[in-house]
């Protein structure tokens, strides 16, 4: 039980974090709840699926720069992304609660910790407490930050004429900034180079502040 607390605690405080960094119009509860359930049981569905696809018709080498490049950005990071991203743009998007772009993220983060849940709950009960204390200040807020990026694009869409270009660039964002932070950890066959990780981690978190800022500053219900 300590375990599992320990695994949901981080999500919970960025949830809490979002929800309170929406100011002026806060989205209706039970929106929130079945954006988060649907990213920890359907995008985890989804993104279950790829992984098999891909094993079956694209087995990689561990030892290969070339090919843990692949692995990062083709399957982890498309996979992942794409499998949050289709229950935002088809779930989220066209709700009529999402009525200003602000919404995109607050949507797009609860998914993303949805699916940031279960993925952490199996970790941490394999790794311990070691591992749950490192995913907390790592993959957790990693996953938030993606989610951030892309939510914010997505928001930006739901109001412009050009919602599949916005949509898209917020996806290809997430995954770039996803495919990056796992790129640098799978060749950890290379010396110091994890450090890249946090790096591009710490890129996506200063965008993801500003991208909060830019659509607070917008909101339409600002007085």
């Amino acid at each position: 039980m300590k375990l599992l607390l320990l695994a949901l605690a981080p999500i919970f405080v960025i949830i809490l974090y979002i929800y309170y960094k929406d100011k002026y119009e806060k989205e209706p509860k039970h929106l929130l709840i079945y954006n988060f359930l649907l990213g920890a049981f359907v995008s985890v569905f989804i993104s279950t699926l790829f992984y098999l696809i891909f094993d079956f018709i694209l087995p990689l080498n561990s030892a290969s720069v070339l090919q843990q490049f692949v692995k990062a950005f083709c399957v982890v990071g498309f996979t992942e992304e794409f499998s949050k991203y289709i229950i935002t743009r088809y779930f989220a998007q066209p709700n009529n609660a999402f009525n200003e772009p602000f919404d995109g993220i607050v949507y797009a983060v609860m998914v993303s910790m949805g699916f940031a849940a279960t993925e952490n709950i199996f970790y941490v009960l394999e790794g311990g407490y070691g591992s749950a204390i490192l995913r907390a200040f790592t993959a957790v807020p990693a996953h938030a930050t993606f989610g951030v990026l892309m939510g914010y694009f997505m928001g930006k869409a739901k109001f412009s004429k050009n919602k599949a270009k916005l949509n898209l660039t917020g996806l290809f964002l997430a995954i770039i900034f996803h495919g990056s932070y796992d790129f640098f950890l799978f060749i950890d066959f290379v010396p110091g180079v994890w450090i890249g990780a946090f790096i591009s981690l710490g890129i996506g978190f200063i965008l993801a502040r500003k991208a909060i800022k830019s659509h607070q500053e917008k909101s339409y219900f600002k007085e």
